[in-house]
């Protein structure tokens, strides 16, 4: 089995990342994790992951109290699912980091 790990920097200061990993096993993608990052108070925190945890994709919503809310999404194919799962963070993180700070100061 073979594993890829790789970052995208989405913001200019390099402060907001998306982590992709993926297990390949025979020219066969078999698990992937891609996951919004940013830093805040000098520490990597993860805001959003996308995986196939527990038997099916969906994606969590990580609060800053470390509760994850599970959306199940209905794609079985994990190509489908990572370039979904990419291009949804790629779209929107910065709503989900507004999200995130707004909880945190609660």
């Amino acid at each position: 089995m073979k594993r890829k790990e790789f970052f995208k920097i989405l913001d200019r200061e390099g402060f907001d990342r998306l982590r992709v990993r993926l297990e390949i096993d025979k020219g066969e993608l078999i698990n992937i994790i891609v996951q919004y990052e940013s830093l805040i108070d000098n520490k990597w925190t993860a805001i959003i992951r996308y995986d196939i945890e527990h038997g099916f994709f969906h994606r969590d919503m990580i609060t800053p109290k470390g509760e994850k809310i599970k959306t199940p999404i209905d794609i079985s194919d994990l190509n489908s699912a990572t370039i979904y799962a990419e291009q949804d963070i790629k779209d929107k993180w910065e709503y989900y980091k507004q999200r995130y700070l707004k909880e945190l100061k609660r």
